[in-house]
């Protein structure tokens, strides 16, 4: 769990503390760059999971938490459901579920955030808490709102015949083969994947390439895999990712290595110990 420090706010201003729970860094640093820019909140901290996002909310009391749903273990409804009502926050969840299971946020006025979150939607939610925050006071009300829209959704996702798997999947779907959110100095980026033309590892940093503009990010290249398309990106090296889209040319090398020519013009080693998810693809029809 990532803690922050701040500044006292201005007595004669209502400044909502919040907490965000994501385990994807990448949407976690996401919320973060735009909360910083939303003067009516104060983040307090960040949490990569559920036990974490608890123990935030026993011990620093926030008045609103930005609550992912799917996450691995204990999930956002968990979170919901281990909580007691008298420390229960605002809640905004964020979420990739289709929009028909959605409305039953909107019956019950429990707020949420369609992934791939828009700045400008996330503006309203907070206007919508702070509006919420003053005609809510018990936490026992708020719990059984949530509880109800938990209810509701369960019910609309068991009819449609989706499961939390797949329910999970589609969430990857929506986040990883569209865009991804590259946090980068004091600005995010919001990039197609369809536009990366490859990404080389410097120490922890990733250099993410897109048409001659080079964005670096903090992430293990684990996770940034994780994020992308497996079936377009491929490690060719270990601390080398190429889109497969952009190979133009293959020229073999010695022992058994070969190097890929992009059509943007870059030349890629690749080395034996990943050759051979190359050769698949290369060989393709």
């Amino acid at each position: 769990m990532a803690v922050f420090n701040h500044a006292s706010p201005d007595a004669n201003s209502r400044v909502l503390t919040a907490i965000v729970v994501d385990d994807e860094p990448l949407a976690v640093s996401f919320l973060e760059a735009c909360l910083a820019d939303i003067p009516e909140v104060e983040l307090l901290a960040s949490c990569r999971n559920g036990r974490e996002a608890v123990a935030a909310v026993l011990e620093l009391n926030p008045d609103i938490m930005f609550l992912d749903i799917q996450m691995p273990g204990m999930n956002g409804f968990d979170v919901v459901k281990a909580l007691q009502a008298d420390v229960m926050p605002l809640v905004v969840f964020t979420s990739a579920y289709q929009q028909y299971a959605l409305d039953a946020f909107d019956v019950l006025a429990v707020d949420y955030l369609l992934k791939p979150i828009e700045e400008e939607r996330l503006q309203r939610a907070v206007q919508r808490a702070l509006e919420r925050y003053s005609s809510e006071p018990s936490g026992g009300e708020r719990k059984t709102s949530l509880m109800g829209a938990i209810d509701a959704i369960a019910r609309k996702v068991h009819a449609a015949g989706i499961t939390g798997e797949a329910a999970s999947a589609a969430e990857v779907v929506v986040e990883d083969n569209k865009k991804i959110v590259i946090k980068d100095s004091d600005k995010v980026f919001v990039v197609p994947e369809a536009d990366i033309d490859w990404v080389d590892a410097a120490g922890d940093y990733m250099c993410i390439h897109v048409k001659g503009t080079t964005h670096i990010m903090r992430c293990t290249m684990k996770e940034l895999l994780a994020r992308l398309d497996g079936n377009v990106f491929k490690r060719v090296h270990r601390s080398t990712i190429v889109n497969l889209n952009r190979i133009e040319q293959v020229t073999p090398h010695t022992k058994g290595e070969f190097f890929l020519r992009l059509d943007c013009g870059e030349e890629l080693k690749v080395s034996r110990n990943y050759r051979e998810a190359i050769k698949v693809f290369l060989l393709q029809p």
